[in-house]
């Protein structure tokens, strides 16, 4: 039986860019983690490692798909270059601020220029788009890229949480930075498979915001984004106080595990069921797999917990974006999957922020419940989008923009 994953990369410089895209995204999720575990340990309170941690994931949420956009206008490689040159400068003096303890101001200043990060996730995609448009093996591959997704969201904080506690706290933040100069250099030298400018593109066409359906989906990935920022706060928090705050890289790893292992599988199924009710089907699970985190009572527990949690996660993502896909036109495809990203960045920004406030006030273990929170509410936005969502008639553009029918 061929392999279905093997055989997208048989076209000429997929390897290369998809491994170059796969370093240069590790630094979001690294970002966000590795702040709130550098000034934990540098400034002694979670709040402020919380808020800077939302500074930087609420910035990246809103301004990323602004940097997709000029990149659908002006080409990869000449948006890439001057805002990860930004974005680097801007990482190396949060790490500068965290170290010297200078103001507070300082350090949210800093995540808020780091936020021009480029959604890499959106622009690899742009590259499979170009190689295998309206062919069967675009599937695969977008397959593909949402369960590396999923791998560098749990990867990434793992690396970041493990550099800050073994070496010095500033380390997880300063290879995120390092990971984004070299897989963004490597991605940029891929000049075969860069997307063309398309002289014709209509940019007045609006935001792909206009479309209702693209808020339910949105706020679905904001409910998923909860549940990152929150476990990756509260699981350090728990991890610490049951005295051993170096066991939060090896439960976090336990989410990737779960989350590798079920979105390969998933990916390399073809369904039959609409992609409507399979998101729905999803949400519910993943938010069921929230309920017994405020309960856990030791470090194994919570692993076993974390570990399903990241095995429902996968397929509500996967589904998602296919969703997406399907959604938006053809020529902002970018711009929808950054939208996307900039959900799960809402999301992140008010678990990481509000797990934070909690544990202070409350504890660790009732930090989770903010992830609880958010699993809920990603369930609710599919009860009340699905009926628009599972019509493709009712998946309507607006006038200037054509829509691609969805399932």
């Amino acid at each position: 039986m061929p392999n279905p994953y093997g055989e997208i990369f048989r076209r000429p410089g997929t390897k290369a860019f998809s491994a170059a895209g796969f370093i240069a995204r590790l630094p979001l999720p690294m970002t966000t983690i590795g702040a709130v575990a550098m000034l934990s340990q540098t400034h002694g309170e979670y709040w402020i490692a919380g808020a800077v941690s939302a500074t930087f994931a609420l910035a990246n949420a809103f301004i990323s798909p602004q940097v997709s956009r000029w990149i659908d206008a002006k080409g990869q490689s000449a948006v890439l270059v001057p805002t990860t040159a930004i974005t680097f400068l801007a990482l190396v003096g949060l790490a500068a601020a965290a170290w010297q303890r200078w103001p507070n101001w300082t350090l949210f200043a800093f995540a808020l220029l780091a936020g021009m990060m480029p959604s890499m996730m959106a622009i690899v995609r742009a590259r499979w788009t170009e190689i295998y448009r309206d062919q069967p093996e675009l599937h695969t591959a977008f397959a593909f890229e949402s369960v590396l997704d999923e791998v560098v969201y749990i990867f990434g904080p793992v690396v970041g949480i493990g550099l800050s506690v073994s070496l010095f706290p500033e380390a997880g933040v300063l290879a995120s930075a390092a990971f984004l100069a070299i897989g963004t250099a490597l991605f940029v030298a891929q000049k075969s498979t860069e997307p063309k400018v398309d002289p014709q593109r209509d940019t007045g066409s609006g935001s792909v915001m206009r479309l209702l359906s693209m808020w339910f989906v949105v706020t679905v990935f904001a409910g998923m984004g909860t549940i990152f920022g929150t476990a990756e706060v509260a699981v350090v928090a728990f991890a610490e106080a049951m005295g051993n705050k170096g066991a939060a890289s090896y439960i976090l790893s336990a989410y990737a595990a779960g989350s590798f292992v079920v979105g390969l599988i998933i990916g390399a199924i073809k369904f039959k069921t609409p992609l409507a009710r399979r998101l729905i089907f999803a949400s519910l699970i993943a938010a069921v797999t929230t309920l017994p985190m405020p309960f856990v009572g030791n470090l194994w527990t919570l692993t076993l917990v974390i570990f399903l949690a990241g095995a429902a996660i996968s397929p509500t993502f996967i589904t998602g974006m296919s969703l997406i896909e399907r959604i938006v036109p053809s020529s902002q495809l970018t711009e929808g999957i950054t939208y996307a990203m900039t959900g799960v960045g809402i999301g992140f920004a008010i678990g990481s922020s509000l797990a934070g406030w909690t544990v202070d006030a409350y504890g660790a273990s009732n930090g989770f419940w903010v992830a609880v929170a958010g699993g809920l509410t990603a369930l609710a936005t599919m009860l009340l989008g699905y009926g628009r969502l599972s019509n493709p008639a009712r998946q309507v553009a607006p006038p200037s923009a054509a829509l691609n029918p969805a399932e």
